[in-house]
């Protein structure tokens, strides 16, 4: 009861922590918050002394940020959020209809990303139901590309195709069902692509456990059995399926944008561009208590599907060497990226040229030019190397961060809802409004998020490590907990993790590439990938392979960090580690028949003590 509510007040002083500093946001960028409402009420009108002064005074920012936001926290108990810096309407009414609209956008989207997820991992589960050869992640290149999708050029191809050329479905607004398709196929194709990798990595370790072999010698129908490892292993995901729910509610401000959704990213972010502090706060406010409903949720429906087996350590582990991959297509995805920036580097991406506006791709401009007649080879080869330097960078350290903070659940469960309550987009407007606008403002506001997930998972598998048998004998044998972290945590923990964070690695460039194209990072003539996209998009239709050939570049990164996990992988196939007398799951040479397993090691000969019920 004494560690509950201490992780209530811990969340609560976040929560708080997050709202004074939206709070402060105006005096923190050292901007006069008066000359920045007058101008979103009216960009035409003169901001003269005497009408700066008026506003100053019907908002009471003489007082100081202390006092107005005491003010506007005094109120919210009695459900008055403050009015409206810009309209000067009740704030609560119009945020929480902002979130009503993005709530069912992301009921929707959440179905495209379930369904996705299953098709990803629909060959494995059939292989492990019939189990006639060794299961191994299924997931190819396809998923790879559909989660390196960029959300808002999805957006883009689809408003303008299936919404403008074709008139399948409405592209702009939001007046009933039919608008929420294509938002929701832009926002739950990546996602969904995702969880489905996610998924798919952890299903060969459930299906080489006791029970799955139990099970089919009982004759147990196939789909029973695999209806049993998804069990298994779905609540390691549910962190990242409500880290998912939150991110699609406030972090889908490029895809509103696009289709002119009156959500709450959209919201959100037109508060924090016009510094509508009253606004800002509430739209933040209830995206961190989402974020801890949701993570409340995620906690019983794990206990839920594992059962007594989490509470009495009866479970066994999931860590198992799975088949290596095919060597094949991350050789070949690797050797298109080098080509890529091979033999764009050599090129100057910043020689205009406009006798060569918009041409095609020919031998001398193999991916055509811009609108400014430059090669684009050569911007994608150059813009190649800051983003994937960036997103490596980014990528390692959001694996350290995560690690480190996954192993102290109680400390890091309320700083990931409170980190993963805050949009990328918001972080990067806090970013530029502590030290301004540069190429570093998308690298901090992308690093200070991208941690969230890496951690929320690392506590999701620790939470059933702990909870196995071997893990448990091995304590009773007066093993110390350095030991159990060295020897039996950290192996089963590290290997997931660290696929997962090369999984996200397309994410983090896809995330630097989305504050590029909305004008937060870096600025032209910059080669950046998002820039590139941001700058090429209204050409679409003239001249598509100015957007295909970053967009493509983006997708051959995907595939690569997908499929390179793959040579990590052990070689033998699980369970037989010991009959073929190759290293077990750890290493370890054969064990001679009869002799107990060695501290650390797991046990796996009960079936009945398995988490698949």
């Amino acid at each position: 009861m004494r560690s509950r509510m201490g992780a209530l007040l811990w969340r609560v002083v976040l929560a708080v922590t997050t709202v004074c500093g939206i709070g402060l946001l105006p005096w923190l960028s050292h901007t006069d918050p008066a000359r920045t409402v007058l101008k979103a009420r009216s960009a035409d009108r003169d901001p003269s002394p005497q009408a700066l002064a008026d506003v100053r005074a019907q908002l009471g920012l003489d007082e100081g940020p202390v006092r107005l936001l005491g003010r506007w926290l005094a109120g919210l108990p009695h459900g008055d959020a403050g009015r409206s810096w810009i309209s000067g309407a009740d704030v609560l009414p119009g945020v929480l209809e902002a979130l009503g609209v993005s709530l069912l956008l992301m009921a929707v989207a959440l179905t495209v990303a379930v369904m996705v997820a299953a098709g990803v991992c629909a060959r494995t589960l059939y292989l492990g139901a019939r189990r006639r050869t060794a299961v191994r992640p299924a997931g190819g290149s396809g998923s790879a590309v559909l989660a390196a999708l960029p959300e808002f050029l999805t957006a883009s191809v689809l408003a303008t195709v299936v919404g403008v050329q074709w008139g399948w479905l409405p592209a702009l607004g939001w007046y009933g069902p039919q608008w929420t398709v294509l938002p929701a196929l832009a926002l739950g194709l990546p996602a969904g692509a995702v969880l489905g990798r996610l998924l798919d990595d952890q299903l060969p370790g459930a299906f080489a456990e006791p029970w799955a072999a139990a099970a089919t010698a009982r004759g147990l129908p196939g789909r029973s059995v695999a209806r049993k490892a998804l069990r298994r292993c779905v609540p390691a995901l549910l962190p990242n399926l409500g880290l998912f729910v939150v991110g699609l509610t406030g972090g889908s401000v490029a895809v509103e944008q696009i289709f002119d959704i009156p959500g709450l990213g959209r919201t959100t972010l037109q508060a924090a561009i016009a510094q509508d502090l009253p606004v800002l706060q509430a739209g933040v406010l209830l995206l961190v208590a989402l974020a801890a409903a949701v993570t409340a949720g995620a906690r019983v429906a794990a206990r839920l599907f594992v059962g007594p087996a989490l509470r009495d350590g009866a479970l066994l582990t999931l860590h198992r060497r799975a088949p290596a991959g095919r060597r094949g297509p991350p050789l070949v995805h690797g050797l298109l990226l080098a080509c890529v920036v091979g033999l764009g580097l050599p090129r100057d991406p910043l020689a205009l040229d406009t006798g060569d506006r918009l041409r095609p791709p020919s031998a001398t401009h193999p991916f055509g030019t811009d609108a400014l007649g430059r090669d684009v080879l050569a911007r994608v080869g150059h813009g190649a190397v800051d983003t994937l330097l960036l997103a490596l960078a980014i990528s390692a350290i959001a694996l350290a961060v995560g690690i480190g903070l996954g192993l102290l659940p109680r400390v890091s469960g309320p700083l990931v809802d409170t980190v993963n309550a805050v949009p990328p987009v918001l972080a990067a407007l806090l970013v530029v409004a502590v030290q301004g606008s540069g190429p570093m403002t998308p690298v901090l506001a992308v690093a200070v998020v991208a941690w969230a997930p890496l951690a929320a998972h690392t506590s999701a598998l620790l939470r059933q490590e702990r909870a196995t048998v071997h893990l448990a004998a091995t304590r009773a044998l007066g093993a110390g907990p350095w030991y159990l972290l060295r020897r039996g945590l950290l192996p089963a923990v590290l290997p997931p993790v660290a696929r997962h964070a090369l999984l996200r690695l397309p994410g983090v460039a896809l995330a630097l590439a989305s504050l590029g194209f909305l004008g937060l990072g870096a600025q032209p003539p910059s080669p950046e990938w998002g820039l590139l996209l941001a700058e090429n998009q209204p050409y679409a239709e003239r001249a598509p392979w100015a957007v295909l050939a970053p967009a493509a570049v983006l997708a051959v990164l995907a595939a690569l960090a997908v499929t390179a996990p793959g040579l990590l992988r052990g070689s033998p196939r699980p369970g037989r580690a010991q009959r073929s007398g190759s290293p077990g799951p750890r290493g370890r040479p054969p064990r001679p028949r009869g002799q107990e397993p060695t501290i650390g090691e797991p046990r796996s000969e009960p079936t009945r003590l398995t988490g698949a019920r």
